[in-house]
């Protein structure tokens, strides 16, 4: 008997054991999925996590901010094969049975790997050149779309350095490495190609009011001066044929970025002599400002230059990875930079550039390969913000005229009359 009710125990716990079994598999993938749809809706309702770089500012907080950062941008989001079209993913299943050819294969989107050249459009939009990409990213901060020209696709390029803009969105593009400067239309159409006097043309700037284009050439320390509209070649600034060793005024030693001011003045990036130097709508020298150091003013290889709208004259500086801004008069306003990755910070800046349409600065750096957008804060602004500040200034430190007749009368009068009563 003994034996019996073992046994029948036995069953009793199997049976037990089998029952528990089957109810744990079949709650356990309903737990799972109703766990997952918790999970999937708490990540479709919690909005998503956006840096706010407003912030950011320079000089600091309490003074009046004069440059606030904007955003960095860095790459195509789109992913791509190594044709540079646009990849559409592949069914699970393919992947799975391993079906999937090597264009079915999900490359890295283009990233920037050395973005240089700088130029903004009628649109907004930020254009920069990548010789090792091939390729010129067009970044629209309003859309966040990329967009990009293409080498075999929309051009033929070598080692493209150089970008600039005119009036009616015609995009110049140099390419020291074919010895030219390509012409881009509006819808980003090659229309034309200018060679004469180039050997390795670089940096480029256009004077929209006396229509020239300036092209900096590294190899023959010179800035070639060309009609904007005919591209036929004009005149020559600076001395060649002497391997970068004149260090006169109005002579270069690898010439790099160029800017242009209101007043059709050309200022020239003399890397090699550390300096800026300033020449008339004519050619003709006017003065240089800078030399070697890293005190405040001083330059080592200054490779970028900019003017704003009020004329303030932006330096970068590509071994200090600095940006220095000077007035009109050459006088230091504001310094920003440095080693790093933060906002705000350079690694190997290469390039500066202004749209003094929408007041930004636009930088390139070549180790980090981005690009960083700055808002300039304009003299009118700050301005306008120095007289808000100093009107709520006054409304805060102004003495309360009711104040004092009403604390007299409460002093002998329990109950004030109406008359002195604050008034709401």
């Amino acid at each position: 008997m003994s034996e019996v009710r073992i046994d029948r125990a036995r069953v009793i716990q199997a049976a037990t054991a089998l029952g528990l079994f089957f109810a744990l598999t079949l709650a356990s993938p309903l737990c799972a999925f109703g766990t997952d749809k918790k999970s999937k809706a708490n990540k479709e309702t919690q909005p998503p996590k956006v840096i706010d770089y407003s912030y950011i500012v320079w000089p600091n907080p309490p003074a009046i901010p004069r440059i606030r950062y904007i955003n960095w941008y860095a790459s195509d989001k789109q992913q791509r094969d190594v044709q540079g079209k646009v990849q559409k993913k592949s069914a699970w299943m393919d992947r799975l049975a391993g079906t999937q050819t090597q264009e079915d294969v999900f490359k890295l989107p283009f990233s920037l790997i050395q973005p240089n050249g700088l130029a903004t459009d009628t649109k907004g939009r930020i254009y920069t050149a990548d010789s090792k990409v091939g390729a010129i990213f067009i970044f629209d901060p309003e859309t966040k779309d990329v967009e990009l020209i293409k080498h075999r696709t929309h051009a033929n390029f070598n080692r493209i350095v150089g970008l600039a803009m005119d009036d009616n969105d015609r995009l110049f593009v140099s390419d020291p490495g074919l010895r030219h400067v390509l012409v881009f239309n509006a819808d980003h159409k090659s229309q034309d190609v200018i060679t004469d006097g180039m050997v390795e043309p670089g940096s480029m700037a256009i004077d929209t009011k006396n229509r020239l284009l300036y092209v900096s050439d590294v190899a023959q320390d010179q800035v070639l001066v060309y009609d904007a509209d005919s591209f036929k070649l004009l005149r020559r600034i600076g001395t060649s044929g002497h391997n970068h060793e004149l260090t006169t005024s109005g002579n270069f030693a690898k010439p790099t970025g160029l800017a242009v001011d209101e007043d059709g003045n050309l200022y020239v990036c003399d890397t090699l002599n550390n300096r800026i130097e300033i020449f008339d709508a004519d050619g003709t020298f006017i003065r240089e400002y800078g030399k070697n150091g890293d005190g405040p003013g001083y330059f080592v290889r200054p490779k970028g230059v900019a003017i704003d709208s009020d004329g303030h004259i932006w330096v970068a500086d590509g071994v200090q990875d600095r940006v220095q801004v000077f007035n009109k008069d050459w006088q230091l306003l504001i310094s920003f930079g440095g080693h790093g990755l933060l906002p705000g910070q350079f690694a190997g800046l290469v390039n500066i550039a202004s749209d003094t349409k929408q007041n930004r600065i636009i930088t390139s750096e070549i180790y980090a390969g981005r690009v960083q957008a700055f808002r300039y804060i304009t003299d009118a602004e700050a301005d306008q913000l120095r007289k808000e500040r100093e009107a709520q200034r006054a409304s805060t430190t102004a003495p309360k005229q009711d104040a004092a007749p009403a604390a007299a009368s409460a002093a002998g009068n329990p109950e004030p009359s109406k008359e002195l009563k604050p008034k709401h």
